[in-house]
């Protein structure tokens, strides 16, 4: 049952209309047995789904797979959305109390979710950092399913958050020549500080082993396909939502037999699943966050309760770092 105590009042982040969202409040109810009440600190924005949801371009037949965990409401509108939150652990069972934890929950000032929902933040791991806990796994299970392997020359196309976190996991690979690819110039020294060469679209390397395509544009395909090398594979990691996305296969296309490779993080990689659970993959995503080059992934934070007029505007901006929600002095 809700409780009516003041302090039991939440308020979450609901798109009511195309860019346009409000803060309404919801009681929680008390946490039963094996549950937990998280006090949020800050939570993160996923750009490109976010920006997709926003607009109200999420595709009809794919809605009930784009639904994440703790969504309410339905697409296109009204819905709860989001799942990059960190928070402290107010209630619950006495190995989690106090702790810090990441939970894949929509944008809220509170919740409470099954204690088996959130995972305590490793050693070494800020609370602002763990925000990209949910796009540093997607990019690690798109390396799965690649796959990436040591001593590969691979281009990554997109500096954004997912991209980034690609990139610093493939720069991370023994021998590994990585190269981050982006329109803007000033993403050089986002791909320096993760340890990978840069360059201009125009100038991307060709004879790539890997290509991962991650700028959410779909003209950046035939960038991609130009770059890849024969018998090389081209990962997918952007969603492009509803609409037309022209890939051109034409050209050399089969004769170098290349081949594209979708990865979608509701699924574990195929070659991994046997032995890897959802939970396995997130926790491990968030042991690699004890890396602080990652932080040039950040971009600024905006307090809760200007959430609802900044955002809007925000999605609109082509930003590549994490818009970060802070939800007190504790957090962001």
């Amino acid at each position: 049952m809700a409780t009516t105590d003041p302090a039991c009042i939440a308020r979450a982040l609901w798109w009511t209309r195309p860019f346009t969202a409000a803060l309404l409040e919801e009681s929680l109810p008390e946490p039963g047995p094996g549950e937990v009440l998280v006090r949020t600190l800050v939570s993160g924005v996923s750009r490109g789904t976010e920006a997709l949801v926003a607009s109200g371009r999420v595709p009809a037949a794919e809605r009930s797979r784009m639904r994440c965990p703790h969504q309410a409401g339905s697409f296109p509108f009204p819905v709860k959305y989001g799942y990059c939150a960190v928070g402290v652990v107010e209630a619950g069972p006495a190995e989690l109390l106090g702790r810090t934890v990441f939970c894949l929950h929509p944008h809220q000032s509170a919740f409470v979710v099954p204690a088996e929902s959130v995972l305590p933040l490793p050693e070494g791991v800020p609370a602002e950092r763990a925000v990209l806990a949910a796009n540093l796994e997607t990019a690690l299970n798109g390396l799965w399913d690649a796959p990436a392997l040591p001593g590969m020359r691979i281009l990554v196309l997109g500096a954004g958050v997912v991209g980034g976190c690609a990139a610093r996991l493939c720069a991370r690979l023994p021998g590994a020549e990585v190269t981050l690819v982006d329109r803007d110039p000033a993403a050089a020294s986002t791909a320096a500080a993760l340890g990978c060469a840069f360059a201009l679209p125009e100038e991307a390397p060709g004879e790539q082993d890997l290509v991962i395509e991650a700028t959410g544009r779909p003209e950046a395909l035939a960038t991609a396909l130009e770059a890849a090398g024969k018998e090389a594979a081209l990962l997918v990691l952007s969603w492009y939502g509803a609409g037309a996305t022209p890939v051109p296969l034409g050209g050399s296309f089969h004769s170098r037999r290349l081949r594209l490779v979708s990865s979608q993080v509701g699924e574990v990689a195929p070659a991994m699943r046997p032995r890897w659970p959802h939970r396995r993959r997130l926790a491990k995503a968030l042991d690699l966050l004890a890396d602080p080059a990652l932080d040039v992934l950040l971009d600024e934070a905006v307090p809760f309760d200007e959430a609802p007029a900044r955002l809007p505007e925000l999605l609109r901006e082509p930003r590549r770092g994490c818009i970060r929600i802070g939800y007190g002095p504790r957090g962001a």
